[in-house]
Formats: C-alpha cells, structure tokens, sequence
C-alpha cells in the first residue's frame, strides 16, 4: 500500500469509529505533513481518496471537512389522510401545555422551533443596531410607519428579484415577525365561522391564530416530500366554501416537505380557478441545501398570493422583523397592521436594512445552510442506529425539522413526558393537527450543533421508543 492509501485508510477509520465526526476540520496539508512525516502531495492525494468516497468535502478558503455518511434507506412517512371535514378548533390549550414544558435552557433542544442562536451573527447585527439607535431620526416614527421602512423595503424586493421575483415595494408590509403577518393575512380575508384549508400535519402556531379568529379549518393530505396533494385540494376547493389557504409549500413545519416547482405552478393555478387566495408562511425559504425553489411570487399573476417571511429563522433571531408581500390585499393588511400594532420597531428596521446591504448577508446564508446540512446528517445517523425497526423519517432538502413516524403503537404523547423527565424535549405529533392525530409522529430539531450531550439523549431516547414496541 502507498503512503497515501495507508493515510486515506486511517483517516477513514477515524471517521467511521467516531473520532472525526461530521462537520470537523480535517488538518491542514502543512499539519497533516507534520504529524505523518510525509509530503504534501502525498496528503494531497490521500484527500482526494477520501473525497471520491464521498468520506469528506473542501470547503473554498477553508479546508477540508467530514461529510456526513449516508445513512440506510428508512423508508419515508406514509402520505397523510384526514378526515376531509371542517373542524372547530379547541387546540390552544393543549399546545400551550406541551410547549411550556420546554422552555427550560438545561433540556435538550430536539423539541424546540428555533435553531441555535450560536449559528447567526449577532454581535454584527448588534453593531448595526447600535448605530441605528445613535442616529436615530425622530421623524422616522412617522415617516416609517406601514408599510414600514422604505430601505428595507427596497432591500426585500431586491431578495425577490433573485429569485425571478417583480415585488414592489409598496406592496410590501412590514410586521412585528411572521406570526403577526399571518394573523394580518387572516384578518384581511377572512371573518369569524369562516372555513380556511391547512395541511394536514401544519405547523400549530397557525391552528392557533385560526382558533384566536373564529375560523374553522379543513385540512388537506400531504405527502412528507412533495407536500400539498393537488388532487385533494381541488376537490376541497369544490366542495366546501374555503376563504383561504394558510400553506408552508418550502421546507413545511413539522414534514420538511418542498413543493416541486411544477406542482407550485399547478398549485397557484388551482387557486386562481377558484379565486382562493393563499397564504404563504415562507419563513425557511433561505435554508435550501440545494437550488433554491420556486419563489411563488414569481409565479403570481393575480396577486392572489399573501407571502409571509421573516428575519428570524435565517438571520435576526429574537428581532421578531418579519413582513408580508401582499399582492392585490396590501391596503387591506396596512391597515390592519395599523389598527392593530401601529408599528413595528424603527431602529431594528433600519438596522437589518443596513445590513442588507453592507453585512455580507448571503455569505452569512452559505455558512448556515451548511452547518444545518450537516446537523441533519449527523441527526439521521443517530435515528438510524438508535430507534427501532420500524422507524420511517422524511428527508428535507432544507429547514431544521426531521418529522418520523414510529412504530404503530408508540404514543408520542407520553414519550414526551418520558423524554422530558430525562432532560429531553420533542414535539410530539398530536400537536400538529386540529383532530389531535399522529399520535405515533414527533418532530426533531436539527438546528443545534450535534455534541455528545445531544447524541446521548438521543439514544436514550430510543431506548424509551422501544420500551414502548
């Protein structure tokens, strides 16, 4: 054996015993020279064995990295199938009681909505905000209510226009986050008794602005890749008098499932043959680990699309600075956003603004999404050797959520109480559906970094998922 092949071989038993785990920096060539005792070109050339066998990857200007392992073919989640009636919502009691749970910063994250505010730039961000606080211009309190900040504004309708998106900037409002856009959206078109379409499972905080409404919902099936059934919504829209469609069609909160472009444009033209409007909660839209997909306001003719973002889940956590892209309802929403809340915080508009444009934002982006990209990896790792037959796990191509069904007969309910008296959250499945169904579902977090603490509840987890089989 040559010395390259004699250093690929140990360093990929390294990587397969555990020692280099996904994510870590291999050494440099110049180190790597040092401690083997040989050539660069020697380490070069073990590298570049390792990289054919898909063991690590370089990272331009950073080295050479761990690659996550691909791990055996799970099988995905069955589709779902709901009842297909409208249901009256009571669920705000129940969420509230399962996420007060784990508020606490000693439990493991898995069951939390937000990823590690380690991974964002907040002291730049704050350095922005900083400066925007000291020169500060009173008469922004009145020139920059909504719509809100006309920088900003600009600078989102610069992010539509790489993606193949005309947005004016006067159709969009600025929010206090993504969850005040929606309830604006609801609001503008909707009225108490109303019936509004969600997917079936859907992220629960929109269950929850539906019920603080006096809407009634009917929830259409997904499949945990594609999303959104067509077929199935066609007919819903046939059947029932649905006012709107409150859907996550990139990346959905708890699935991860990505509409395919194709399907989005045959999605937007149901709507437009039924005169529905959509309501787009689009808030992962940044964190794609491959091409970025279809942006649907590129595919909006009719301005029946209520587009929904915010800063926080790829920027500016805690900022709560979202907004909305209105489309034909912006008046409708500017006034709602100034009955209701007057308006969102200056200084942090004009700081984002700022760093919109000076701050290296989509560098920013690139390093996110590969650290999430390999947090899933490492996470479907540990599923894979922990959790019992049985298992199935949707595959993301974006987000921070993996969404799994266990074995029939798991209650995911009680593995919540179970989990969570170890130190361990999870998001079980019941609170992702108005009729409280996936009770064999949960919801995994992979927006920490992995360490040993999180594999270690992680496997003791799956030790309390098979007591249950």
């Amino acid at each position: 054996m040559s010395l390259y092949q004699d250093l690929a071989q140990q360093t990929a038993k390294l990587i397969e015993n555990g020692v280099l785990r996904t994510g870590d920096r291999l050494p440099s060539i110049r180190q790597a020279c040092r401690s083997n005792d040989v050539s660069p070109i020697t380490v070069t050339q073990a590298y570049q064995v390792l990289e054919s066998r898909g063991l690590i990857e370089a990272r331009p200007k950073s080295g050479y990295f761990v690659r996550g392992r691909l791990a055996r073919s799970l099988p995905e989640p069955t589709p779902t199938r709901p009842l297909g009636e409208s249901t009256t919502l009571a669920v705000s009691d129940f969420i509230f009681q399962i996420l007060d749970s784990v508020r606490d910063p000693g439990i493991v994250p898995l069951g939390s909505s937000f990823p590690s505010p380690h991974l964002f730039p907040l002291d730049r961000l704050g350095r922005f905000l900083a400066t925007a606080a000291r020169q500060f211009d009173p008469l922004s309190t009145v020139t920059d209510l909504p719509p809100g900040n006309a920088e900003l504004r600009r600078q989102i309708a610069l992010r539509y226009l790489n993606q193949g998106a005309l947005v004016s900037p006067n159709e969009i409002i600025v929010t206090s986050g993504a969850m005040e856009g929606l309830n604006l959206c609801l609001q503008a078109v909707t009225r108490p008794g109303d019936l509004i379409a969600v997917e079936s499972p859907t992220f629960y905080a929109g269950l929850q602005a539906s019920e603080r409404l006096g809407l009634r919902v009917i929830e259409i099936p997904t499949h945990p890749r594609l999303g959104v059934d067509l077929d199935a919504l066609d007919a819903a829209l046939s059947r029932h008098p649905i006012k709107a469609c409150l859907f996550m069609l990139n990346f959905a909160n708890p699935t991860g499932s990505c509409v395919p472009d194709e399907h989005r444009q045959a999605l937007l033209a149901i709507l437009r043959r039924h005169e529905v409007p959509l309501i787009e909660d689009d808030v992962y839209a940044e964190l794609h680990f491959g091409p970025p997909p279809l942006c649907s306001k590129a595919a909006d003719s009719s301005g029946l699309v209520m587009h929904v973002s915010s800063f926080a889940k790829c920027l500016a956590p805690g900022y709560r600075l979202g907004w909305v892209a209105a489309g034909r309802y912006a008046e409708a929403i500017r006034r709602q956003k100034l009955a209701t809340s007057l308006g969102t915080a200056v200084p942090i508009q004009i700081a984002v603004a700022e760093y919109l444009k000076y701050g290296a934002y989509d560098k920013h982006l690139r390093r996110l999404r590969q650290s999430l990209e390999a947090q899933l990896t490492s996470l479907i790792n540990a599923v894979e050797i922990h959790f019992p037959p049985g298992t199935r796990l949707a595959r993301p191509s974006g987000g921070y959520f993996l969404w799994l069904e266990l074995p029939a007969g798991v209650d995911s309910l009680r593995l919540h109480q179970d989990a969570l008296a170890r130190g361990i959250s999870i998001a079980p499945g019941p609170i992702f559906s108005a009729q409280r169904e996936f009770g064999h579902y949960l919801r995994l977090n992979f927006g920490h970094p992995d360490t040993p603490v999180q594999q270690a509840a992680l496997a003791t987890l799956g030790q309390l998922i098979k007591a249950q089989c």
